[in-house]
């Protein structure tokens, strides 16, 4: 998923920081957290426009930013308490009359990431840049950006990795937001009020798990408005369409799932994958490898004796309701609730791996639910793009209509 966007967001983290030539921050303390990266507006301008980046030019506005890490407390798929970690990153450089009344927040939730060192804390500490992303939310549309690693990631790495289930990554979302005001507090980073919430891929999944664990059961988290982007929302929909294909485009993805999901539930995984898969993949999921590392070492091959996945486990999931996988998938759906925030459901009309249909069967569940506001966002009719933009290049656009729909609400409320 989302490692599939990373060319282009990291990208401009790489360029960034390889232009800017940056230095650890002299101050490395803060109370409850540490600072990664401190760089000013117009080293940013600067790297931005030579790493061509598109609408910055030395006539548009770039805030410097403070990224830090902050460890936290939160619970993962067993209910255990467990040490986490997330990124923080404060604009700098903005007018004194903002820093008066106060920023907003944006939960920006990272997408499938295989390796640590792509982890949001351990990606700024290794460059002294945040993910791309957070440049564009921070630098460019002046939030405070709000990046959990996720469990598996960063301070919880010998935990694994809850691939796409909603629990642990709306706890680790959740937490972080928690442990981020009491940072704000304690550092006098004045905060407005205003939460949104967003992130692509897996990130646009747990966006979509964080809203709906809020409104359940964290009713004092007012949230202002939730742009979810390219999440496979309805996983049951989207593991028939994977598995019903003879091949798998990317089997890394695949593997996540299985891998993650039969640790969850306790099955074992010798009932999921052929060998050898089924003997590596604990060992391929353990973050020490990148999503190109792990599908090298993985058929895609969706089936059969020479598949990923067994013939057996295949044909129970298409016959058996109640198999486990089937009524697991359905358990960690989250496309079909009715949700009282705004939700703005951004996605790519060519999206080649989470297709735009899920992106539209989410709305319509919500609206038939009784949902009065949300609304599906297709990027390329919005932004004007004449072609159909594919997973790897939706990415950088959607966040760019993002930053923009949250900018133009805070203007409307806060007057900036």
């Amino acid at each position: 998923m989302k490692y599939i966007i990373q060319t282009s967001l990291l990208t401009i983290a790489l360029l960034f920081t390889g232009c800017l030539g940056l230095d650890e921050p002299d101050n490395e303390n803060a109370l409850g957290g540490t600072i990664l990266v401190d760089v000013d507006g117009a080293s940013v301008k600067q790297s931005l426009i030579d790493a061509n980046m598109p609408g910055v030019s030395e006539a548009s506005t770039v805030y410097g930013y403070r990224a830090y890490k902050i460890p936290y407390l939160t619970t993962n798929e067993e209910g255990a308490t467990i040490s986490a970690s997330g990124l923080m990153v404060v604009p700098t450089g903005m007018p004194e009359l903002v820093y008066q009344i106060g920023l907003s927040l944006v939960s920006d939730d990272h997408g499938t990431i295989m390796k640590d060192n792509e982890a949001p804390t351990v990606l700024a500490q290794e460059t002294n840049s945040p993910d791309g992303s957070a440049i564009i939310m921070t630098s460019l549309a002046g939030f405070v950006t709000l990046q959990p690693d996720y469990v598996g990631f960063g301070d919880s790495r010998e935990q694994y990795h809850p691939f796409v289930m909603k629990k642990s990554l709306a706890n680790a979302s959740i937490d972080f937001i928690y442990a981020a005001q009491e940072f704000a507090a304690e550092n006098n980073i004045k905060l407005n009020g205003q939460i949104f919430l967003t992130g692509y891929s897996e990130g646009g999944y747990a966006a979509m798990a964080t809203l709906q664990a809020i409104e359940a059961d964290h009713k004092f988290l007012d949230i202002t408005m939730a742009a979810p982007m390219a999440g496979p929302y309805d996983m049951n929909t989207t593991a028939f369409g994977v598995l019903s294909q003879p091949n798998i485009s990317v089997p890394s993805f695949m593997a996540n799932v299985g891998y993650s999901y039969a640790t969850a539930y306790n099955e074992p995984l010798d009932t999921v994958f052929n060998e050898p898969y089924a003997s590596e993949v604990e060992e391929l999921m353990d973050g020490s490898y990148s999503h190109l590392e792990v599908d090298s070492e993985l058929t895609d091959v969706t089936t059969g004796n020479f598949g990923l996945f067994t013939m057996a486990f295949v044909k129970e999931f298409f016959s058996n309701d109640q198999q486990w996988f089937r009524e697991a998938l359905v358990a960690n759906n989250v496309h079909n609730w009715k949700p009282t925030a705004p939700v703005r459901v951004v996605h790519c009309e060519g999206d080649d791996v989470i297709p735009y249909g899920i992106a539209e069967l989410t709305v319509n569940s919500m609206q038939a639910l009784g949902a009065t506001n949300v609304a599906l966002m297709p990027v390329e009719s919005l932004l004007g793009i004449s072609q159909k933009l594919g997973h790897i290049d939706c990415g950088l656009y959607a966040y760019g209509l993002t930053a923009q729909m949250f900018a133009e609400v805070r203007k409307n409320t806060m007057k900036y």
